[in-house]
């Protein structure tokens, strides 16, 4: 990837060409062939001189002292139905894979809750349901 003084002459060279054209040509391409526009542009706004204050010591790398993606505490419902929590949420709450819950709405507010099932809570829940289904076929 060109940098500094050699990546402004060969933009400025290519100036008659598309973004992504130049972007390529200056070598900011990842290892799986997709365009590495955000690095471009940042490595374009060094070389004319600005100072970038999100600018690591180590290259722009996250680590330590830097903050990286942060988690957002909002999702949405996927065009399936599947309402997901994400992996930033589970590390957080300390959930492992495999972890059961009972989905249960409050009534009040429609906020859902994720009741944790142990053992003994699911043995209870299969005999409720095993019980349920008896009397539904009584009827």
């Amino acid at each position: 990837m060109l940098e500094g003084k050699a990546l402004l002459e060969k933009a400025r060279s290519l100036s008659n060409r598309p973004e992504d054209q130049i972007a390529r040509a200056c070598g900011y391409v990842g290892p799986s062939g997709r365009l590495l526009k955000k690095s471009f542009y940042r490595a374009l706004v060094v070389a004319k001189g600005y100072a970038l204050p999100s600018q690591s010591p180590s290259g722009g790398k996250s680590g330590p002292g830097t903050k990286g993606r942060q988690a957002e505490f909002r999702t949405r419902v996927h065009g399936n139905g599947n309402l997901l929590i994400g992996h930033a949420y589970t590390r957080r709450m300390g959930l492992e894979p495999g972890a059961e819950f009972r989905i249960e709405i409050h009534q009040e507010t429609g906020a859902i809750w994720l009741l944790p099932i142990d053992a003994a809570t699911a043995e209870a829940l299969q005999a409720g349901e095993a019980q349920e289904g008896a009397s539904g076929e009584e009827s």
